[in-house]
């Protein structure tokens, strides 16, 4: 069954504590997306992930991604965007995402509608 998912561009899921872990090829495919050199993108929005495995996106002081932007609310990073948020929701796993992502409940209710896949 195809997901009935659509975003809703509210912006909760980049608001979430956590860390957008990124692969070893996405600062340099974001680095390129914003023009500047790798060292300047990593040194500028990277941080050492928790488990010190490789890198995350740093957070606003107010704990959401450094790359989202509030009016409107948008993603700066959209059409480079780590494969952890393009995954979203589907490979996200909290007990109150419904609670948070609108998009989500209605992705529920049509899966509820259409009964047993």
């Amino acid at each position: 069954m195809t997901s009935a998912f659509t975003c809703q561009r509210c912006g909760n899921c980049c608001r979430r504590s956590g860390e957008v872990r990124l692969s070893d090829d996405e600062p340099a495919t974001l680095a390129q997306f914003l023009d500047l050199p790798v060292a300047t993108f990593t040194g500028k929005f990277t941080r050492l992930r928790e488990d010190r495995q490789g890198l995350a996106l740093t957070e606003r002081p107010d704990g959401a991604c450094v790359f989202l932007e509030e009016s409107p609310v948008t993603c700066r990073v959209q059409l480079a965007k780590p494969r952890q948020c393009r995954d979203f929701p589907f490979t996200w796993h909290y007990d109150d995402l419904e609670r948070v992502c609108p998009a989500s409940r209605d992705d529920a209710s049509h899966r509820a509608a259409a009964g047993p896949p």
